[in-house]
């Protein structure tokens, strides 16, 4: 597999449309062990103005990348269990993000299995909080630009969607939160198994 790193001229400048733009786009992630990968099959927009959005009531020290120009990483801990992984989804100085609920692997999966403590696929990273433990994505990659090789980053390998088996692309409200609960800013690949969340979610 052949891939290559996505400009910032090529992602959407619009928080919406970047969560579906990054459906079938790669994850990459180099580990002292090697390289790890993942296609990404399911992510939730948090635009401007969005109750639930962590940038809503404005930037703080934990928040600030959010407010950075698209395609920076905003990574932060969840009810002190789990890291998140978000990318800035706005023009800069606008809080906007989008989150990453999961990937399908594709490169070092031995390696991720074993920071995940698993040996089933379907167990590495189906949700936020496996993605970023399987991925050893923490804090410390907070603020890096995504479109810029390094220890982590976003990459194409051109494949059309129907190649990849994106029919469609699969909406719903998104998961685990209280605020702007039924907004429709959960989107995903139909039918694929790496998808987490409830099944009533995912037809």
């Amino acid at each position: 597999m052949t891939i290559r790193p996505i400009t910032r001229a090529e992602l959407p400048v619009a928080t919406v449309e970047l969560a579906r733009y990054l459906l079938g786009k790669i994850i990459v992630r180099e580990l002292p062990e090697g390289e790890a990968s993942g296609r990404v099959v399911e992510t939730e927009a948090y635009p401007p103005g969005d109750a639930a959005l962590h940038a809503y009531r404005g930037i703080t020290a934990r928040n600030r990348s959010l407010f950075k120009q698209h395609g920076h990483a905003y990574v932060y801990l969840c009810y002190g269990v789990s890291q998140m992984l978000n990318v800035s989804s706005e023009a800069d100085g606008i809080g906007a993000g989008v989150l990453f609920r999961a990937i399908e692997p594709l490169v070092g999966v031995a390696h991720m299995m074993a920071r995940r403590g698993t040996t089933r696929l379907l167990d590495v990273a189906r949700g936020p909080g496996r993605l970023t433990q399987a991925l050893g994505i923490a804090r410390p990659l907070d603020g890096l630009d995504l479109c810029e090789a390094g220890p982590i980053y976003l990459a194409t390998d051109d494949t059309c969607a129907s190649e990849i088996g994106i029919s469609e692309i699969g909406i719903s409200t998104r998961i685990g939160i209280t605020r702007d609960a039924d907004r429709p800013l959960r989107f995903f690949v139909s039918g694929n198994r790496h998808v987490s969340g409830p099944g009533k979610l995912n037809r």
